[in-house]
């Protein structure tokens, strides 16, 4: 878990960013409607803190973390990092800013060139960028295969010689290479078995502490992010529907979605029982999205107000409330 100054500068804001995609109907195949995939999301993330994106699958974390490393032009909003606008950045002007955001993607195998060796794959950012000559890269090559816990004769062996757990250790090599500053990590765990993932959570938390890198940390387990997230976002149909600090989220959870995914959480101990808070139905199409608040055709608190105004997100006024706690809910007016 990283560690922040409480008056340090974002090195990540995005402000009110949407990401519509056009969707084609017809014989002639025209736009007549969009996926609301992001839909008006503002968040911060400062030097060496790591910010949890939690949600479930379609929820539109994982294209709002391709949106911050501009794989996607968003449709509106404005993403700053490092205080510089980089929302309409194109072509040789995004160069530099891959130096300084990169991002682990949830598939290694699909995410590495299998055609490569790992030197060659770990080679290759510093050709791009034209860092170094051959034996700087070799040697570096070297030191990132030893900092993620690999083995030097690992340079000359192919992706498909390796387990998961190995490959995302490629991955997170590659991922570190130039030194970046922010790393988008796309559900890096969920694809590894249990014994692995805590292997690969804690090296990126000995790399967080070693390089003051900070995380943008997107999962849909609420168990996996409250260990690395020095605040945890929630995020439902495109929105964030709640904000706040790591263990505040996981204790005094005040969104109805929120207790719903903490309820889901198996708890270790068969002489506890939990209450399980169980949502009825399936996530909405973000096409059609419902009117008023997205998360009311499940919600177990659902109000009239819900069905025909959309909350915003705000600071909770109640007195028990945490320094940067947010919640989108009517009960919290």
């Amino acid at each position: 878990m990283g560690q922040t100054e409480g008056n340090a500068s974002p090195l990540l804001e995005v402000r009110d960013l949407r990401m519509h995609f056009p969707v084609k109907e017809g014989i002639f195949l025209r736009t007549g409607k969009y996926n609301k995939a992001v839909d008006g999301v503002s968040l911060h993330i400062a030097p060496g803190e790591t910010l949890g994106l939690v949600g479930e699958s379609g929820c539109g974390k994982s294209t709002l973390g391709r949106c911050v490393t501009r794989l996607y032009n968003p449709t509106g909003g404005q993403i700053l990092f490092d205080g510089h606008d980089i929302t309409h950045l194109k072509g040789r002007e995004l160069k530099p800013l891959r130096q300084d955001i990169q991002m682990i993607f949830q598939d290694p195998m699909e995410s590495l060139n299998s055609r490569h060796t790992v030197g060659d794959i770990l080679s290759e950012p510093f050709i791009i960028h034209k860092i170094g000559n051959r034996k700087a890269r070799q040697k570096r090559v070297l030191e990132l295969l030893e900092i993620v816990g690999l083995p030097a004769r690992s340079a000359t062996r192919y992706p498909f010689e390796f387990s998961g757990g190995q490959r995302q250790r490629i991955g997170i090599a590659r991922a570190i290479a130039l030194n970046p500053k922010l790393i988008i990590c796309d559900e890096p765990v969920s694809a590894l078995d249990v014994s692995i993932q805590s292997q690969i959570m804690n090296l990126l938390i000995d790399l967080q502490k070693e390089f003051n890198l900070s995380y943008l940390f997107i999962a849909h387990d609420l168990a996996v992010v409250k260990h690395v997230s020095d605040r945890i976002a929630i995020m439902y149909l495109g929105k964030l529907v709640e904000e706040g600090p790591g263990q505040t989220i996981y204790e005094k959870a005040r969104h109805p979605y929120t207790q719903s995914l903490i309820s889901a959480i198996p708890i270790p101990d068969p002489r506890h029982h939990l209450q399980r808070q169980v949502l009825v139905g399936d996530v909405p199409s973000p096409i059609n999205p419902p009117s008023g608040c997205a998360f009311h055709p499940r919600c177990p608190k659902v109000m009239d107000e819900c069905r025909s105004n959309t909350p915003r997100l705000l600071p909770l006024k109640e007195a028990d409330a945490e320094p940067g706690q947010q919640v989108s809910c009517f009960l919290y007016k």
